[in-house]
């Protein structure tokens, strides 16, 4: 049973990033990768409440993409889809196979998420939808900007709106201001367990570093995460 409260809340930021740059505009059909994992499914469900009294009608088409990993499952995205009535799409691949057992990628995140990337506007495409909206939130953000820029020398981040010329797709990040704080709490009040995450290289990535460096430089320096935040995206 989705929490109203907590619902009411994933929403309000939700929100405030789809008016602040747009996101949504009338007769939108908007593909929602739902991986199984705590912001997707928390993305469907802020996107399902305000479809209902947004004053933009727009629908929204959740997709399932089947990365090919062993025990793979999509038992609670499909269940969480019938509980809002809506109709889960799964769409198979071989990126499993591809990034871990024919490149055998020492460094894979880069490889599998472009892969992930590219499978998901395909199918979203062939579904007849115009955007896709994807479950990176207020924390994801920072960290990209941080990765950036200790690895790459650049002050860089994903967009909010992102329009793909190439596939005639544009990308949407409706959690951008919600922080993932916020995420976990939205899931534990529903009672929604998400996926355990079954990647092989799942713990050990650079993501993962930056995680725990920016939570012990914002336990030392309250508030930094926001300064680093608004620093990229109010430039």
């Amino acid at each position: 049973m989705i929490d109203s409260k907590a619902l009411q809340k994933l929403m309000s930021y939700t929100r405030r990033a789809i008016d602040t740059y747009n996101m949504i505009e009338d007769g939108d059909s908007i593909a929602v990768g739902v991986s199984g994992g705590k912001d997707s499914l928390a993305l469907l469900c802020a996107l399902h409440g305000l479809m209902r009294f947004y004053p933009k009608k727009f629908e929204i088409v959740p997709i399932n993409l089947r990365m090919g990993f062993p025990n793979e499952t999509d038992e609670v995205s499909r269940a969480l889809c019938n509980e809002l009535g809506l109709e889960l799409k799964s769409v198979e691949s071989e990126i499993y196979s591809v990034v871990f057992e024919v490149r055998k990628e020492k460094h894979p995140c880069s490889l599998c998420s472009n892969m992930r990337r590219g499978a998901l506007h395909n199918a979203a495409k062939e579904l007849g939808c115009n955007k896709l909206a994807l479950g990176h939130h207020f924390d994801d953000a920072v960290e990209t900007i941080i990765m950036n820029l200790f690895i790459e020398g650049r002050f860089d981040c994903f967009q909010p709106v992102t329009y793909l010329d190439r596939s005639d797709m544009t990308v949407i990040r409706p959690l951008l201001f919600t922080p993932e704080k916020e995420v976990s709490h939205f899931v534990r009040a529903s009672n929604i367990v998400p996926v355990p995450k079954n990647c092989p290289a799942d713990g050990i990535t650079k993501r993962e570093d930056t995680k725990k460096f920016l939570a012990e430089a914002e336990r030392k320096e309250k508030g930094i995460k926001h300064r680093i935040f608004n620093a990229f995206f109010n430039k």
